[in-house]
């Protein structure tokens, strides 16, 4: 019915959002064309090619499938870490962020672990690795080199080059550490590493020609991981490969790089490299330079292995001269702060889209900002949560107000609603008109409950994204049992809050916060016009509890949020109902019951207390003789 759409459409846009973000996997971003010609010329030129730097593509070059870096077999038997990393000398990485090595051996970023965060909250667990090497059980690592022309006998680095330490043995900030190597045939190869406080390594490298013949190198640099991790699998965030290419964010899962898909494109400015829910790997070139970029799967190695790399133009160095090429290269936390700063101080290209921000960027970025300014003046993300919730309330309240009034007008005619529904039960159409009429005539719009709904939509979906992406919100507490705003409410009413001790389904884990919730929500329900179908009614009452455990596998912060919410706009709506002689229902009932308890109307309930001596009436007879005779106080 006419009057009932509103709850029709705000119900079906809650249960489309909610339902839709949980269990709707890998929905594509955007429709990409299918380079399948390209794609089986590269499958039969890899049975023709053999294992070479070569493999990795020139600007204007024949494009060719590259083996993931020379040398690397993947019928290698994988070993233990630390035995992984003792095939090779190494120097150390220190600082107050991160720690690991670089392999002397092939000059391999291969190994580094983020001191900062850990696998879980238990203060013992394992400190998070990012990079491993080679010969490990899970290679993640990266290299960076030159290629030289395809038809040139110049000898270039390889995986097996040893390089030598000059300088400081041990890299951290504001100490650089400096390798070297020779190639025998005049030119010599220096490789400047620097590291800044965080996740940014600075990649100087130089070649010195004293071979007496000009030479032409192409500086190129690789990202690549064995293995497909565990990820996430929802569709709202993008884990794999990824990178911004002629201002363009191009983003490859690992599924479609499996099943063959390939990308590759030439750019002035840019980055690309690979990203986890939380961590990320990635290669800035020099931004005023144009580089040849790729995403691709080396079909050859059972585990998988994926690589994002690329290769700029040829640089010529003439006989007693030298050239010098800048790569940047971020390992680490996408922390928003640093990952803003990065794109502002090197001038990188839509930088900040490493995180995952989503469609709505523009209302979910600012929100992000509103909840990091609030919690540095609170120090707790959920206080700020509760804060942007009234912030939010404030910001459309006049709307709000609106709704909740035709609401409250809505719910004072159902009497007359209902009236009409019984003398025309077997007119719908002439039904529909009379009630139509009594709109017009009242100045109602049946429509206006949704707003309150179709408002908080946009702020639910972009909460939810701040608090699925951003590492701000991992392990951020609030008080009592909650200890990650980013996780679900970790007790259930099925255990008895954790006094019995059970291990649940994930279905059964109804916690307090999501039961809270599911009452606010009831009473909310209860406080609209009731459907004049009786089964539309009964599928209202019944919402809450399915939303109760719905949103209990949802992040705590979310259902805080929505609880919180609840809970204001029952204040509004009741004020606003009070104001327009409506009371609710439960309301009622509450009422009803004390005056049975007490035995007063609901007006003397109401109404202040007022003593004999203040009205100057005299007591009555039965009241005089209970007071004279009650006992005194000693």
């Amino acid at each position: 019915m006419e009057d009932q759409r509103n709850f029709i459409l705000a119900a079906t846009l809650c249960i489309m959002v909610l339902l839709g973000w949980q269990f709707f996997y890998a929905i594509p971003q955007m429709e990409r064309q299918k380079q399948i010609q390209e794609a089986e010329a590269l499958r039969n030129a890899e049975t023709e090619q053999t294992v070479s730097n070569t493999d990795i593509p020139a600007p204007g070059a024949t494009n060719r499938a590259a083996d993931l870096v020379e040398g690397l077999d993947p019928s290698a038997q994988a070993l233990p870490r630390e035995e992984a990393l003792a095939l090779s000398p190494r120097v150390a990485i220190k600082s107050d962020t991160v720690d690991g090595s670089i392999a002397l051996k092939g000059a391999f970023f291969d190994d580094l672990r983020l001191l900062r965060y850990r696998e879980t909250l238990d203060e013992s667990s394992n400190i998070i690795t990012l990079l491993s090497p080679v010969q490990s059980q899970t290679p993640y690592f990266a290299k960076f080199s030159w290629r030289g022309p395809e038809d040139s006998n110049v000898i270039v680095p390889t995986d097996e080059t040893l390089w030598t330490v000059s300088g400081n043995s041990t890299l951290a900030p504001g100490a650089p550490v400096t390798l070297t190597w020779a190639n025998g045939q005049g030119l010599t190869f220096e490789r400047e590493i620097a590291l800044d406080d965080n996740y940014l390594f600075t990649v100087t490298d130089r070649v010195q020609n004293n071979s007496g013949a000009e030479v032409t190198l192409y500086p190129y640099a690789i990202i690549n991981r064995k293995g497909t991790p565990n990820i996430t699998g929802i569709w709202i965030l993008h884990e794999g490969l990824i990178g911004v290419f002629n201002e363009t964010l191009e983003t490859y899962g690992y599924s479609s790089l499996k099943d063959g898909e390939t990308f590759k494109q030439e750019t002035t400015g840019g980055w690309l490299g690979i990203t986890d829910k939380y961590w990320m790997t990635a290669l800035i070139p020099d931004q005023t330079k144009t580089f040849f970029g790729r995403f691709i799967e080396n079909a050859r190695d059972p585990s998988d292995s994926y690589q994002a790399d690329f290769v700029q133009n040829g640089l010529t160095i003439a006989p007693g001269t030298n050239t010098e090429n800048v790569t940047h290269f971020f390992a680490g936390a996408k922390k928003v702060s640093l990952i803003d700063q990065y794109r502002a101080d090197l001038n990188i290209d839509r930088f900040d889209l490493a995180i995952d921000w989503g469609w709505f960027y523009f209302i979910t970025k600012p929100l992000f900002y509103i909840l990091d300014w609030s919690n540095n003046a609170t120090g707790n993300f959920g206080v700020a949560i509760l804060l942007l919730t009234v912030l939010i309330k404030i910001a459309f309240f006049p709307l709000a107000n609106k709704s909740y009034e035709a609401m409250s007008k809505m719910k004072k005619l159902q009497p007359e609603m209902i009236r009409l529904r019984d003398r025309y039960k077997d007119d719908k159409m002439k039904q529909q008109q009379e009630l139509m009429e009594l709109y017009k005539k009242e100045k109602i719009n049946p429509l206006a409950g949704c707003l309150p709904v179709l408002i908080q939509i946009p702020v639910f979906f972009a909460l939810y994204k701040v608090l699925f992406v951003t590492i701000e919100m991992r392990h951020a507490p609030f008080f009592g049992w909650i200890q990650d705003l980013a996780a679900p409410d970790p007790t259930s009413i099925f255990n008895l809050f954790g006094l019995i001790p059970i291990d649940l389904p994930q279905i059964l884990m109804v916690g307090i916060w999501p039961i809270i919730m599911g009452a606010t929500m009831f009473l909310q329900t209860k406080m609209n016009p009731a459907p004049n179908d009786p089964m539309q009614e009964k599928i209202f009452l019944y919402m809450p509890i399915v939303f109760t455990f719905v949103l209990a596998s949802f992040p705590a912060g979310l259902v805080i949020y929505w609880a919180w919410n609840n809970v204001l706009s029952i204040a509004q709506q009741y004020i606003i109902m009070r104001r327009n002689g409506v009371d609710p229902e439960w309301d009622k009932k509450i009422v009803s019951l004390f005056t049975q308890m007490t035995g007063k109307t609901k007006e003397e309930l109401a109404a202040p207390a007022v003593s004999a001596s203040e009205t100057g009436a005299e007591p009555a007879e039965g009241e005089a003789e209970s007071t004279s005779k009650k006992p005194r106080a000693d």
